[in-house]
């Protein structure tokens, strides 16, 4: 090859390189967001804290985003689908106990009086999940949600549980683990519901889910360590919990926090008191066609004082109706 040759060989490298960059710079990191203040806001904040060059650059260890999860990467109408699981569970384990048939909250399962269940008090509901949840292994109380999430349709859509995920916040987990942020699940939901199949939905490993959980005890079966969980309360990871799970089981404050109720208000408020730059959002549910559309006065998902706090704060707020393009990865 001569010099003009290799010149020009050079120079057609050169070209198809700033093609090739060129194109790999306008690859939309979210496809299912309408354009809009939303995905502005999201990708905006990704860009200035991964810049080395910006002042808003965080080092990619800090890089810590939490999740809420029922109502923010997947549906949490009519009620919360763990507490589907539960009143599965209430009516498989009912003729192993004869007095849940005239025991309140039970009773209302087994009658199928959704509200009486819904009119259940806090302390019901959890006797309800602690009877139907404990008395098990760990190993095998995660089988036994598989084997649920395998059969169980939901009411309305008739698909698993585990399809009703949301397109638009999968594709925003990605994106954010591109740019080396390290994403948990904060929920108020069981952590061991949600282990089991977390990381094959979102691609978050369990180590890096936070939830709710009860009393386990170490015991010796058979030669055989085991975990074993009890009927009893160990912590409530919502509300004000969640600040204290994130400092409990992360050791770092978030730089970006998403939720959708009021009971992610105070991850959020946690998040944004922080130093540097911050990404506070929440998923507002307004579309009652493709999903639901509540807020302020639902007793599912209600988010009141959110919003309130959101627009003095200039948080972000996901109009669901109007920023995402489609809402299950199926559609």
């Amino acid at each position: 090859m001569n010099t003009q040759s290799h010149h020009l060989w050079l120079f057609l490298l050169l070209v198809l390189t700033n093609l090739f960059i060129t194109a790999c710079s306008k690859v939309d990191p979210l496809p299912s967001w309408n354009e809009g203040d939303s995905k502005q806001n999201i990708i905006a904040f990704v860009e200035a804290v991964t810049d080395k060059s910006s002042p808003d650059f965080v080092p990619a260890e800090e890089r810590i985003a939490t999740f809420d999860n029922d109502g923010t990467l997947w549906s949490e109408r009519p009620i919360y689908f763990q507490l589907f699981f539960a009143i599965d569970r209430v009516k498989q384990l009912a003729p192993q106990h004869p007095k849940w048939k005239t025991t309140q909250p039970f009773k209302a399962v087994l009658d199928n009086d959704m509200d009486a269940l819904a009119a259940s008090g806090e302390k019901d509901l959890i006797q309800l999940v602690m009877a139907t949840h404990a008395g098990t292994t760990t190993e095998a109380f995660s089988q036994i949600v598989k084997d649920w999430l395998a059969t169980a349709k939901h009411s309305r859509f008739d698909r698993p549980y585990n399809e009703l995920v949301f397109q638009p916040m999968l594709e925003l987990l990605t994106y954010l683990r591109a740019n080396e942020f390290k994403n948990f699940i904060i929920s108020g939901g069981g952590i061991e519901f949600m282990r089991p199949w977390v990381e094959g939905v979102y691609g978050i490993p369990p180590e890096q889910v936070v939830g709710s959980s009860i009393k386990t005890k170490f015991e010796m079966r058979d030669g055989r360590p085991i975990l074993v969980r009890l009927p009893e309360i160990n912590f409530i990871n919502d509300k004000e919990g969640k600040p204290v799970g994130i400092n409990q089981y992360i050791g770092r404050r978030p730089i970006a926090a998403f939720g959708n109720s009021d009971g992610d208000l105070q991850m959020l408020q946690w998040t944004a008191a922080g130093e540097g730059k911050r990404l506070m959002l929440f998923v507002h549910h307004t579309d009652d066609k493709r999903e639901y559309a509540y807020d302020r006065k639902s007793h599912i998902g209600k988010l009141d004082k959110g919003l309130d706090e959101a627009e003095k704060n200039g948080w972000t707020v996901v109009d669901m109706k109007a920023d995402w393009k489609v809402i299950y990865p199926s559609n």
